[in-house]
């Protein structure tokens, strides 16, 4: 295990059917110490995600496939149970800031433009499983009213159901939630990320507080948890369901 990746042998599965691009990062992220599973199909890669043994630790997943849309994929990859929370990288030759928007809204966890460094895409492979990885032991619960946010589980439950968010989204949840009260702006959110290859001016933050707010509130069109401050950011709500204690 090496200094550099603290997730040494984490093994990630690549869904693309470029067999050049796909040979190329086997080896480049092989040399990284990553293991890498091609799957150069959505039918492959829906069969061996389908199990819930041997799930690989995130998914590098191609936009464009023979066999279907990547979106599409992403939207059935969030509704498996065993794989709900699984760090998605989605790629794209289509580089149009709405495929981006999209494919966050659809639950990736990054989006990243073809043609692109493999540097590049290693130091966000990086970010997203340091940011997956297990919580420190005696992790603590935050709650709030209803809201549960179990560092320990990577997981908020409302009134006791498990809440269905990316580990980005959740990542950002606690950001939010560690600082109830506190007015943050999209610099400090990004700050407090630690790094995250996230842009402020590509709006991604907001796609993610959009789908935050979809799953965590009675009614996402009037929040009552996550809240905008006109020209200035988001705060998250330090008294929630007071009447529910």
């Amino acid at each position: 295990m090496t200094a550099e990746n603290p997730r040494t042998l984490a093994q990630l599965l690549l869904v693309d059917d470029d067999q050049r691009l796909a040979d190329m990062l086997q080896g480049y992220l092989g040399a990284a110490g990553y293991r890498v599973q091609v799957a150069p199909s959505l039918a492959v890669a829906r069969q061996l995600l389908g199990a819930t043994t041997g799930i690989p630790d995130l998914v590098v997943l191609d936009l464009m496939l023979p066999d279907g849309d990547g979106l599409d994929f992403c939207r059935h990859l969030r509704g498996l149970p065993h794989a709900a929370a699984l760090p998605v990288l989605m790629l794209s030759a289509r580089g149009e800031p709405m495929d981006r928007v999209l494919g966050l809204e659809l639950g990736a966890d990054d989006y990243l433009a073809k043609p692109f460094e493999p540097r590049e895409l290693l130091a966000r492979i990086k970010a997203l499983l340091r940011r997956g990885g297990a919580a420190p032991v005696g992790a603590e619960q935050l709650r709030f009213g209803r809201l549960e946010i179990d560092l320990g589980a990577r997981m908020a439950r409302l009134d006791g159901q498990a809440c269905d968010l990316t580990s980005h989204q959740f990542e950002l949840l606690v950001v939010l939630a560690r600082h109830a009260g506190r007015v943050m702006t999209r610099d400090q959110i990004m700050d407090a990320l630690k790094g995250h290859p996230l842009d402020a001016f590509d709006r991604s933050i907001d796609v993610h507080i959009s789908r935050i707010r979809a799953v965590i509130e009675d009614d996402a069109k009037a929040p009552k948890r996550v809240l905008t401050v006109r020209g200035a950011g988001y705060v998250f709500a330090r008294k929630q369901d007071e009447a529910a204690g």
